[in-house]
C-alpha cells in the first residue's frame, strides 16, 4: 500500500508543479507550490526521513512561502490588480488545489496512524546531524542560497518601486 501512496503523492506533486508553471496569477501559483512542497514532504516521510519531511514543511511550505507572500504584497500593483484578484478568488478556481491538498491530508493521516510509516530499520536523522552536515559540509551552499534569496527580495523591491511604487522614505 505504501507504494500506491508514493505514486499518488508523486502524481499530486507533478500536477501541482505543472499548475505552478502554467498559472498566470502569482498568489495562485504560490498556493499550488505549497501543495507541491507538501507532497514532497510526504514522499520524504515515506522514504523514512521523517525529520527531513518536517523540515520541508517548516522551512519551505512555511517560512519561504510566507516570505514570498510578503514580496507579492510588497509589489502592490494597484486597484486594477485588486479587482482582477477578486474575480480570480471565486470558488471554481480553488477546487483542484483543494482536492489535491485533501488527498495529501488523507494520505498523511493514513501513514501516521495506519502503517509503520515505511521507516523500517533505517537510522534516525536527528536535528544535530542535520545541523552538523549543513554547517560543515554544505556551508557554502547554505550561504549561497541565502544570498540568492536576499538578491531576489532586493530586486523585487526595486522593480516594484520603479514600476510606479514608492520607496518607504518617499511616501
Amino acid at each position: 500500500m505504501n507504494e500506491a501512496v508514493f505514486y499518488i503523492t508523486a502524481g499530486i506533486a507533478l500536477i501541482a508543479t505543472g499548475m505552478v508553471i502554467i498559472s498566470r496569477n502569482a498568489v495562485h501559483a504560490l498556493l499550488e507550490l505549497i501543495v507541491s512542497l507538501l507532497a514532497v514532504a510526504i514522499i520524504f516521510y515515506l522514504l523514512g526521513a521523517a525529520f527531513a519531511a518536517a523540515l520541508q514543511v517548516i522551512v519551505y511550505a512555511g517560512a519561504i512561502m510566507v516570505l514570498m507572500v510578503f514580496v507579492i504584497m510588497m509589489l502592490n500593483q494597484g486597484a486594477r490588480t485588486t479587482a482582477q484578484e477578486q474575480q480570480w478568488l471565486q470558488g471554481r478556481n480553488w477546487w483542484l488545489p483543494a482536492v489535491l491538498a485533501s488527498v495529501l491530508l488523507i494520505q498523511l493521516l493514513y501513514l501516521m496512524w495506519g502503517t509503520d510509516s515505511g521507516q523500517g530499520s533505517k537510522a534516525p536523522v536527528t536535528p544535530k546531524s542535520v545541523g552538523l552536515t549543513l554547517f560543515s559540509e554544505y556551508l557554502l551552499a547554505v550561504e549561497l542560497a541565502s544570498l540568492v534569496l536576499l538578491a531576489g527580495l532586493v530586486g523585487a523591491f526595486h522593480l516594484a518601486a520603479g514600476a510606479g511604487g514608492t520607496y518607504p522614505d518617499e511616501s
